[in-house]
């Protein structure tokens, strides 16, 4: 996989480092330090289920990557490309180069980051990029917060065990990041006939589950970990219940309801 990945991506002025310990292959553009590290089991365990595709999804999405973090970024007149993005606690808070990254905690689980839309990819912003152009962080949370609650959410739904589950990809890269619209998990809540769960497991998904009996859960803890385990950029394999706008972290165990984790923040 290692020297697939590096033929396919090699370029003049492009380094590649090899971390053989974490089996972690790092790809750095031009002299500016900034690059992309790949995880090689899981694209190996991809490329067992999915073949040649899963090689091609990693390269377009390095390139699209590396494209975006040396390009120069500006807010002013991107107001509407500002967007929410969730990611896992795990993720860094700041860049290679030490600057920190605009971001605030969520839940036990996820925390938000903020970020310019550049089409086929997007840029987090940094304390340099606001600072430079002398946005405060409110206005930017405002903005991009707005944006996202203007998104369309096409809705998937599946019914398993007698439970209903939701499913909102449209793949536009703000998937999980929908969690963050309180109006959509009310309306979500609402409608549920037994109790509303919320699931990110990558970036590419939100999933609600209408929990209606405790097979149910068994359904939902399977099914969470199966996104997890095969999305480009995993957040969660833990779902969340919903109730009186707070996201609570749950632990599922096979045929038996969950008990609760550590309580979420309100996820506004």
């Amino acid at each position: 996989m290692k020297k697939t990945l590096e033929a396919r991506l090699r370029k003049p002025g492009r380094t590649f480092f090899f971390d053989r310990e974490h089996d972690k292959l790092r790809v750095e553009e031009g002299e500016s330090g900034k690059g992309m590290t790949l995880s090689l089991p899981g694209l190996i365990a991809k490329f067992e289920r999915n073949g040649q595709a899963a090689i091609d999804d990693v390269v377009y999405h390095v390139e699209e990557g590396l494209k975006a973090m040396n390009a120069q970024p500006v807010l002013a007149g991107k107001e509407s490309k500002l967007f929410p993005v969730i990611r896992s606690t795990s993720f860094p808070t700041e860049t290679k180069s030490g600057e920190p990254l605009l971001h605030e905690e969520h839940t036990a689980e996820t925390r938000v980051y903020y970020a310019v839309d550049m089409e086929q990819s997007y840029r987090l912003i940094d304390r340099r990029m606001m600072n430079k152009e002398q946005w405060s962080e409110e206005r930017i949370r405002e903005t991009a917060r707005f944006n996202l609650r203007s998104l369309p959410n096409p809705v998937k739904e599946d019914e398993v065990a007698g439970n209903v589950f939701h499913f909102i990809n449209p793949n536009d890269g703000y998937d999980a990041s929908r969690i963050l619209n309180t109006g959509l998990l009310e309306k979500m809540n609402d409608e549920a006939e037994g109790t509303l769960t919320v699931a990110v497991p990558h970036q590419d998904v939100l999933i609600f589950g209408d929990i209606r009996n405790d097979a149910g859960y068994d359904v939902l803890g399977q099914m969470t970990m199966s996104f997890y385990t095969s999305g480009r950029v995993p957040i969660t394999a833990l779902p969340f219940v919903y109730e009186n706008g707070v996201l609570e972290p749950i632990f599922i165990m096979a045929r038996n309801k969950p008990t609760a984790g550590n309580k979420g923040s309100d996820n506004e």
